[in-house]
């Protein structure tokens, strides 16, 4: 089977150097050696450009570094990893050993993408090889994507300087609230201070005998009153304006992760649940923003008052001063020690509550099909036993908290305590007076206050870390299907679709190999096949939904990966086996893909579609609101629906997959009609098992473990007595495929077929799906 690196494929042929490389690489490869991943090392080691390439096969990894006469390779094994990272527009990997590093290895960060691919494949074949994930490179089940993996380390407090990115745009605001915050906790300084001359000039004297001046106790306590409105007012300014600025943080961190997760790729999503990424981008989101708004403030005002306070202390009595200092470093100790545990216990939390939003996004969705079963009690016990993980996890952590927090109070109490001795002693020898112990105990009291405040600061902090982690693995995943460096503007599209050489695998399971097909513009073509040959691979693959692993797929004679993508796949009208629809009206769900849509436009297209009866009996027309999913609209309304859908956006590329597979027999007349108004004029590729739809394909191709056995007509292949003929023979005799395996020497095309309703002239035949 023939490999292409991605890199030599994506911006149109590759310069002597790469094309020499990769020739040399081949001809390195033993017989059934694949390449599952490349990456140009295009840096040496004093950061000169040169060309090099290294490559990852299912045995080891190979490197011809710039300006090398040879390569080097490593076996792949247990002990053997690879570090990536980047510094100053350099990226590097770094291959290491459980002993030391074995090499490394530089590129320019063009080729990161690349780099991080190659990452990833590296490491789930090196699971693969440690046995901790046993994977069928020859499985059958084509629907099965293996997504990435992230990485599960536990996040560090660092992770919230990332933040920054997001806080830029409001630097003018942020350093307005940090001058607030300094004004106001200066205020809140002044009346410990003004307690000193209250004592010693006012009520020791007064106790002594000597008269109080009013006019000296007025005007302390106007300070008293002025420095607390004062304090007030700063705060309730930099709270106002700071509160304003996390919101909108978070808001554009929010819009930001859910921009990049609408660019990710398919498989990204095969491999995450639905309420995990609702809850990073929701409750996350939510959470960051009241740390930022909250808890990050009182953060600051503490640093704040504690060093304007540290500073107060010394200058009144630096003896003193020192005493107050004695539970520092327990304090230090204890958070440095709590905080371990707290990293890994909020991570913790936050994946067992994704566990918990996962059982009712998919519950609340199917409640249909929970009722049908009477699973009530399944699902109860199913959300029981997640929200049970969730209580212990969360118990757990608790426990250590729990005992954090009071120590530290307690610590803080023995500390006051410690100075109100030594501060009696120090009056008792006459070296301060009544008044300055007065001050003192009262800045000390805010000094251990605002230190217990920044010692239970920890937990919002990690929490607010494990948050922004989950949230940056979102970010810093990169597509597996890129944009194109300069993609090639499409001017006036065919629909000519050639597949040279193609192969693709979900992770390491081989799903299509070694499969070559052109289709003619204006074609239809009808692909059939056991569930698992690799009927819908090749439909995702055409609408770049995954890009391939070898080989290449050439619309109109340029490279699919060469397209921008949002500009192809505005060529492609997809129509479903199970359409989906937005929660909406019926005309927002026609003209999803051409939201600008003219009301005379929507209503040509569902009259192509002959869905404009069923629509006007509808209680407000085009206007009707349909339910989440479509609910309230039959199974063929809802096809008829999607299928007007695609019409509006008048593709060159149609894909019908399994389109009337879940109608009756009267509603597939109506949706044929449609769709012999759909495909007329263009590219067509339908997926059924229903012959009435196949039988007006031009060719039928007939796919067997990822390759094409037989191509040609419906009576060509027929008469053939083939492949397609025993698929036909099954379903109108009613019988099995495994009874058709007798036909030695021929590809087995009806493996498990289930029994059906059919006959050869007019009955609609149709195959119990398991997936295409």
């Amino acid at each position: 089977m023939p490999n292409h690196p991605p890199e030599l494929l994506l911006d149109g042929p590759a310069d002597a150097t790469k094309a020499a490389l990769w020739t040399d690489l081949q001809a390195r490869l033993a017989p059934q050696e694949n390449v599952l991943a490349t990456l140009p090392v295009d840096l040496d080691a004093r950061l000169h450009f040169g060309g090099g390439l290294l490559a990852l096969t299912e045995r080891r990894l190979l490197v011809r570094e710039p300006g090398a006469a040879d390569w080097c390779e490593w076996p792949l094994g247990a002990g053997l990893q690879l570090r990536h990272g980047d510094h100053g527009g350099v990226g590097s990997l770094e291959l290491l050993d459980a002993r030391a590093r074995l090499a490394q290895w530089r590129f320019t960060l063009g080729a990161n993408t690349q780099a991080l691919k190659l990452l990833e494949a590296f490491e789930r074949r090196q699971a693969v090889l440690a046995g901790e994930s046993q994977i069928d490179d020859e499985a059958e089940a084509d629907d099965d994507a293996l997504g990435p993996r992230e990485q599960q380390g536990a996040p560090s407090t660092w992770v919230l300087l990332r933040l920054w990115r997001f806080a830029r745009p409001y630097q003018t605001q942020l350093i307005i609230g940090f001058l607030l915050t300094l004004a106001s906790t200066a205020a809140t300084l002044v009346p410990p201070y003004l307690t000193i001359p209250l004592m010693d000039k006012v009520l020791i004297p007064f106790q002594n005998g000597q008269q109080i001046e009013p006019r000296f106790v007025m005007l302390l306590l106007a300070g008293l009153l002025g420095s607390a409105l004062l304090a007030w007012s700063l705060g309730w300014a930099r709270t106002w304006l700071l509160a304003l600025v996390s919101e909108r943080i978070a808001a554009d961190l929010r819009t930001t992760a859910f921009e990049h997760l609408l660019q990710l790729s398919l498989d990204y999503f095969g491999a995450k649940r639905t309420g995990d990424l609702m809850a990073r981008i929701g409750s996350e989101t939510d959470r960051i923003s009241v740390f930022l708004s909250l808890h990050a403030l009182d953060f600051a005002t503490d640093v704040l008052m504690i060093g304007m306070t540290s500073v107060i202390l010394f200058s009144i009595n630096p003896w003193l001063a020192l005493v107050t200092l004695i539970p520092l470093p327990f304090i230090a100790w204890m958070i440095h020690l709590v905080r371990d545990r707290l990293r890994t216990g909020f991570e913790k939390i936050d994946r067992v509550w994704g566990d918990v939003t996962n059982v009712l996004a998919d519950t609340i969705p199917g409640i249909r099909v929970v009722k049908a079963f009477a699973q009530e009690g399944r699902e109860a016990a199913r959300f029981k036993e997640a929200n049970r993980l969730n209580l212990a996890v969360n118990d757990k952590l608790n426990k250590t908290w729990s005992l954090f927090s009071p120590t530290v109070s307690l610590l803080t109490d023995i500390g006051l305590l410690v100075v109100w001795a030594f501060g009696i002693w120090l009056v008792s020898k006459g070296q301060i007076t009544v008044g300055v112990l007065t001050a003192f105990i009262a800045y000390i009291g805010r000094f251990y206050t605002r230190l217990d405040s920044m010692s239970r600061i920890v937990s919002v902090t990690q929490k607010a870390a494990a948050g922004a982690k989950r949230i940056f693995d979102i970010l810093d995943h990169v597509s597996n299907v890129p944009e194109p460096v300069n993609p090639v503007k499409i001017q006036n599209l065919q629909g000519r679709i050639e597949m040279r050489g193609l192969g693709f695998r979900y992770g390491n399971r081989t799903v299509i190999r070694g499969l070559d097909l052109e289709i003619r513009p204006g074609e239809m073509i009808g692909l059939v096949g056991h569930s698992g040959s690799g009927k819908s691979t090749l439909v995702n693959l055409i609408c770049r939904f995954y890009d391939v692993s070898d080989g290449g797929i050439y619309v109109d004679g340029t490279d699919l990966r060469r397209f921008g993508v949002a500009d192809y796949r505005r060529h492609i009208g997809l129509v479903l086996q199970e359409p989906f629809l937005f929660f909406g009206t019926v005309a927002e769900n026609i003209a999803y893909g051409k939201p600008g849509a003219s009301r005379a436009e929507i209503v040509s297209a569902a009259r192509a579609a002959h869905a404009h009866e069923f629509i006007l009996r509808l209680p407000q027309g085009y206007d009707s609101l349909v339910g989440e999913r479509g609910q309230g609209l039959s199974g063929g309304e809802r096809q008829r629906i999607s299928i007007a859908r695609a019409l509006l956006i008048d593709p060159r590329i149609l894909i019908l997959d399994e389109a009337t597979s879940s109608v009756d027999t009267e509603t597939e007349k109506e949706i044929q009609k449609a769709l012999d108004n759909l495909v007329q004029g263009r590219t067509t590729i339908a997926i059924a098992h229903r012959l009435s739809t196949l039988r007006k394909a031009d060719r039928l191709v007939v796919m067997d473990r990822g390759r094409v056995v037989e191509v040609g007509p419906h009576e060509e292949l027929i008469a053939r007595k083939g492949a397609y003929w025993r698929l036909y023979e099954a379903q109108a005799r009613r019988v099995e495929g495994s009874d058709l395996d007798a036909h030695a020497g021929e590809p087995l095309i009806a493996a498990q077929i289930a029994t059906v309703a059919a006959t050869h002239a007019s009955v609609h035949a149709e195959l119990t799906p398991g997936g295409a």
